[in-house]
């Protein structure tokens, strides 16, 4: 049984060493613990600092992709290097390294394919109220559109199987951590939610540079997930909402013209009433296409699954004496 621990990494040298000290390098019931960074751009030595610290892996971009891609460039190089079980971490020390056997023991006990380890938010000291507050919220709207019980969808310490791993894929470019949980939802990968401590802030978050920054690009996001994976009900939500709109108008047309206004046509009404139904329609047959190419897309990530399967586990048999 292999574990590799992930950490994405954009100019980490101060907080890297930190956080690589109290990683564990044995496990119980786990015969190898292998660390890989995901080296995002860095202008800095957080190459430099993560092999004086004992880095086993390390993969380069050349220029700064994003945390989405940095994330699936781990999981992709871990499954090459033949990981049963992969621990995704923050290079700041946010998460109490000693907690990542909990998140590892639901999967060894085939409870879980995705562990996500829950903050304790409500008593973290640094993250402001309307942080707090906007933290849950979204956590909230992840687990209703996902059909999961995920109360702290925005951390990044969680640990996935090697077949989870398999399943994933992230489109967004800004961040992995609720497009996976819904794309779990939705594809019956099971999931679990795991106490866990954190530690003392070091740095301020790269990811929340502004909150209302941050809650923007967070909901549009979930919008996008919620088009990609509901489709039917996203844009048949919005048909209905316009068909109903458009009914009322043309019902209140004809109650006007022919009972208490003979003689006006009142034809602007009757244009906007018109307006609504046809947009409304528009949309329904667009739910009706969107939902055709949801259901080959779905065709398409099971190809995908079966192709990485193949690829990689025979890539890791071949690399065994």
């Amino acid at each position: 049984m292999k574990v590799i621990i992930q950490i994405p990494c954009f100019n980490e040298a101060e907080s890297l060493g930190i956080t690589l000290s109290h990683l564990p390098k044995t496990l119980p019931n786990i015969s190898e613990v292998e660390w890989l960074i995901i080296n995002d751009g860095s202008t800095d030595d957080t190459v430099k600092v993560a092999r004086e610290c004992g880095v086993n892996h390390v993969v380069n971009f050349r220029t700064n992709q994003g945390l989405a891609k940095a994330f699936m460039a781990g999981i992709q190089t871990s499954l090459a290097l033949g990981a049963d079980i992969i621990v995704n971490t923050d290079a700041d020390n946010q998460y109490e390294a000693n907690d990542i056997l909990k998140l590892v023991e639901p999967i060894l006990n085939e409870e879980a394919d995705i562990v996500i380890g829950e903050r304790p938010i409500s008593s973290t000291s640094h993250f402001s109220l309307l942080k707090k507050g906007l933290q849950k919220l979204g956590s909230w709207v992840v687990r209703k559109i996902s059909g999961t019980n995920i109360p702290d969808a925005p951390s990044g310490f969680r640990a996935i199987s090697r077949d989870a791993a398999m399943q994933l894929n992230v489109f967004n470019e800004y961040t992995y951590t609720l497009e996976t949980i819904i794309q779990a939802g939705h594809k019956n990968i099971a999931t679990k939610s795991i106490p866990i401590r954190t530690n003392e802030d070091i740095r301020p978050s790269r990811l929340v540079k502004n909150i209302w920054s941050y809650v923007k690009r967070s909901m549009i996001t979930i919008f996008r997930i919620f088009m990609v994976y509901k489709p039917m009900k996203f844009f048949g939500t919005l048909g209905n909402v316009s068909l109903i709109i458009g009914l009322l108008l043309l019902f209140r047309w004809v109650v006007l013209r022919l009972f208490f206004f003979e003689g006006l046509s009142r034809v602007p009404s009757l244009i906007v009433a018109s307006i609504f139904i046809f947009l409304g329609v528009q949309l329904w047959l667009f739910a009706m296409l969107a939902d055709l190419f949801s259901a080959n897309r779905k065709i398409l990530e099971e190809i995908q699954y079966y192709i990485r399967k193949e690829n990689l586990d025979e890539k890791v048999v071949s690399k065994k004496p």
